[in-house]
């Protein structure tokens, strides 16, 4: 872990926009609650849709759904590593 300035764009919650010192464009924070809620979203969507989409527009959406899924992974890894308790549950 290190210690950074950032620029704060709008502090808004749950649509913080900020800008990372190493990055050219500001980003969106998202919360790791709601990336998780974010993902739950993403498995129903593509849940839904296997049976009513073309072959291509479902991968797309899986596509998506496993981008959420990647970020939410790597999220529960860093908070592991620094022994902090994830701000969701998670079915056994």
């Amino acid at each position: 872990m290190h210690t950074a300035t950032v620029e704060i764009y709008s502090d808004t919650s749950n649509a913080a926009v900020l800008r990372h010192p190493d990055r050219r464009f500001p980003g969106v924070l998202i919360q790791g609650d709601t990336l998780h809620s974010l993902c739950l979203a993403a498995d129903a969507a593509c849940q839904n849709a296997k049976t009513h989409f073309s072959q291509d527009a479902y991968g797309d959406l899986n596509d998506l759904r496993n981008h959420l899924r990647t970020l939410l992974v790597h999220y529960k890894s860093v908070l592991g590593e620094h022994k902090i308790p994830l701000p969701f549950s998670e079915p056994l």
